[in-house]
């Protein structure tokens, strides 16, 4: 299991930065899948997000500063995915951190872990890129 973070400096207020985010967004954000399907659940939201003919489910939860999103089941490019991104007030902008946690479950672990942390450590500062465009 790799972990990988990102963070960006934007010229934005937090409430400016709340408003580019929603789950659906911050898939399309990342620019590997495309928002399918979003399901409001009790407990948070399923994105169902498709490319290439592979669909994945993506649990989101709201957190007060952002948001903590995971992959579910098997049905994904990774065996486990993990990611939280947070924002909060710095100087006269706002700090927008992403950190993910992913593994494979692919042989030489070693190696095909750190490719998937590599993989996604991309999709995150593309995230961070749209984030920043779209403010």
């Amino acid at each position: 299991m790799r972990e990988v973070s990102v963070s960006r400096f934007v010229r934005a207020t937090t409430r400016q930065v709340e408003r580019v985010l929603s789950p659906a967004a911050l898939v399309e954000y990342e620019g590997s899948f495309e928002p399918l399907e979003t399901v409001e659940l009790g407990d948070g939201t399923r994105v169902i997000a498709g490319a290439s003919g592979l669909e994945m489910g993506l649990f989101f939860e709201e957190l007060e500063d952002g948001y903590r999103y995971e992959q579910e089941g098997g049905a994904g490019p990774f065996e486990h995915m993990e990611t939280t991104i947070t924002y909060a007030p710095e100087n006269e902008g706002t700090r927008v951190r992403m950190s993910s946690t992913v593994t494979l479950d692919l042989f030489p672990r070693v190696l095909t872990d750190r490719v998937a942390a590599w993989k996604r450590e991309t999709e995150l500062e593309r995230a961070l890129d749209a984030i920043e465009e779209a403010l």
